[in-house]
């Protein structure tokens, strides 16, 4: 799970046994946005914490499927935009 506020990232790392069973927290992760990255638009914050919780969680995800929760419905549109910013495209490309 991950979240973007105006001037810091989240992250929770979790577990689930089975479909249908609660989710155990593994690690929690947070850290502050430098005065450049508090002045992106939402979207940018929400995908810099997905970015964030991958690098930070790096060690736990390698081979092995992961699900990403988020709370910013245009996301999903980022992969299909043909005219994305730079930065934006660096950050798809490590996804």
């Amino acid at each position: 799970m991950c979240d973007a506020s105006n001037s810091a990232l989240g992250a929770v790392l979790g577990q689930r046994a089975r479909v249908g069973q609660p989710v155990h927290v593994i690690a929690y992760a947070s850290r502050t946005m430098d005065p450049t990255q508090q002045n992106y638009p939402t979207i940018e914050k929400e995908l810099l914490a997905i970015v964030f919780a991958l690098d930070k969680f790096r060690s736990y995800l390698l081979v092995s499927k992961i699900i990403v929760f988020f709370d910013h419905a245009e996301l999903r549109y980022l992969l299909k935009k043909s005219d994305a910013k730079p930065r934006l495209i660096r950050w798809m490309l490590l996804l």
